[in-house]
């Protein structure tokens, strides 16, 4: 850790003393938005109960979250590229510090919900950039390392986020959940003012037709997939659908006419950029179906209690938090396409290895069957992350931060209609003694989207080779 704030010659960025006040506030505000797409999950019970509301009404607390911070992560990139990645995350996390307050506050759904929306809206700013934020703070020589840490940072929020969740609950109400992002949050605002890099954007126009047409195309393909997992009507999530394809459409036939576009589309001509983009992609689907079907198989068929569930969970972000930052620094060093690759790997068997659990498992059992998808993919994301961020101009940098930013969303949400569609196909009501068959073949399925993951990611071995050799050597 302690070599991310060393100095060389030639380094770009900034200079090594200044930099571990910059990696705080991108790793508080980073760590605050991820883990309140999940956190808030577990209290949904509580909060329906305490504000006397429907729980088809109270998943709203949820969805609003996500579906706003899923429809603004290409704009606020493409945004950051053009004023400077530094206004738009001291904007998000401004926004996203003041909603939390609202949140906790709240008292009624309607103003939960909003303010749940509003914090979408931060959370899009800041994560739309974060990852671009780093390559202006470290040098080449370290962005490898640097990618690492914020991608555990990620991959920690993600998984943790039901533990800490849970533990918040079992000694507080469910306003804390967003009271403690207060003070989090305006230390993270008074240091970023003095700490974050203040390069401006290459500036020119802001494509707002674009960004609008993105809205509708993401905003689309998000609600459809939430009215699959809700089981929202098949017209509903159709109609949806199709909206998200026709604003795709003419989305990139006015990318191809624009003078600056939102998004330069050439960058997934790029084939280094474009195979991490869909690695990643399929990756976190693959992850996200196991977020939602292993709490159904640890509670609903194996009979453990929730707080039980979440330490069974506990291992898969231990094991990034020990994997990630390892990853990152090999990743400096040895091709990153290999790393994800041989990541990958392991997280397909660790995801075997859960899809043959049977209806009764010790918790020993468990355990290193989650820590063996959670070192898999602690060493799959971080150099999958370098190797879509080295692939683009640094001008891009900020459109690229979006494309992965939009992977992990549309991951979750694709993970999350998978499990619904198969619960609901299948037979799988939610309740004790549950039939293993639902859960069981949704994990097939993150087991055959894991492979096509680490397909993708082989057969970019080659170019990616030769690029990290010009890489070293520019280094050098």
């Amino acid at each position: 850790m302690k070599g991310l704030f060393s100095d060389a010659p030639g380094d770009e960025g900034l200079p090594g003393a200044e930099r571990l006040l910059a990696v705080i506030v991108l790793v508080i505000g980073t760590l605050m938005a991820v883990l309140d797409t999940s956190i808030v999950n577990i209290a949904l019970p509580a909060i329906a109960r305490e504000l006397h509301a429907t729980p088809a009404a109270t998943v709203w607390v949820a969805n609003a979250f996500l579906l706003v911070d899923a429809v603004g992560l290409l704009s606020f990139a493409a945004l950051g590229d053009v004023i400077g990645y530094r206004r738009v995350y001291i904007f998000g996390l401004s926004v996203f510090t003041l909603a939390s307050l609202g949140c906790a506050v709240s008292r009624d759904l309607n103003m939960l919900v909003a303010m749940r929306a509003v914090q979408g809206f931060g959370a899009a700013s800041m994560l739309s950039v974060g990852p671009a934020t780093y390559r202006t703070i470290f040098p080449a020589r370290l962005l490898g390392s640097a990618l690492g840490l914020s991608a555990l940072v990620v991959a920690f929020g993600l998984a943790a986020g039901p533990s800490i969740g849970g533990g918040i609950l079992a000694v507080l109400d469910w306003p804390w959940l967003f009271a403690f992002n207060v003070p989090l949050g305006l230390l993270a605002v008074a240091l970023a003012y003095r700490a974050l890099p203040r390069g401006g954007g290459r500036g020119g126009h802001f494509d707002s037709i674009g960004a609008g047409l993105s809205v509708l195309m993401l905003g689309g393909f998000v609600i459809g997939m939430e009215n699959v997992a809700h089981e929202g009507g098949v017209w509903r999530s159709i109609g949806a659908l199709v909206a998200s394809v026709v604003s795709g459409v003419v989305f990139v036939w006015w990318q191809r006419r624009c003078a600056q576009p939102l998004v330069a589309l050439e960058i997934f001509r790029a084939p280094r950029f474009s195979r991490a983009a869909l690695t990643s992609l399929a990756a976190f689907i693959a992850q996200g179906i196991a977020f939602i079907s292993l709490p159904f198989l640890f509670q609903s068929v194996q009979g453990y209690s929730p707080l039980q569930a979440a330490l069974l969970f506990t291992p898969w972000p231990l094991a990034i938090v020990v994997a990630g930052p390892l990853a990152g620094r090999f990743s400096d060093r040895i091709n990153p396409a290999l790393i994800s690759s041989v990541g990958l790997s392991v997280f397909i068997l660790g995801m075997l290895s859960v899809a043959l659990l049977g209806p009764q498992a010790s918790m020993l059992d468990i355990f290193w069957r989650t820590g063996l998808c959670g070192l898999g993919y602690g060493f799959f994301q971080a150099p999958n992350n370098l190797e879509m961020l080295d692939s683009v101009a640094r001008e891009h940098s900020g459109v690229a931060s979006g494309v992965l930013a939009s992977a992990r969303t549309f991951g979750q949400s694709v993970g999350a209609a998978v499990v619904a569609l198969m619960l609901a196909r299948l037979g799988g009501a939610a309740h004790a003694g549950m039939d293993i068959l639902p859960v069981r073949t949704a994990l097939w399925v993150g087991c055959a989207l894991a492979v096509c993951a680490w397909v993708l990611s082989m057969s970019r071995l080659r170019v990616a080779a030769q690029a990290h050799a010009l890489r070293v050597t520019r280094m050098r």
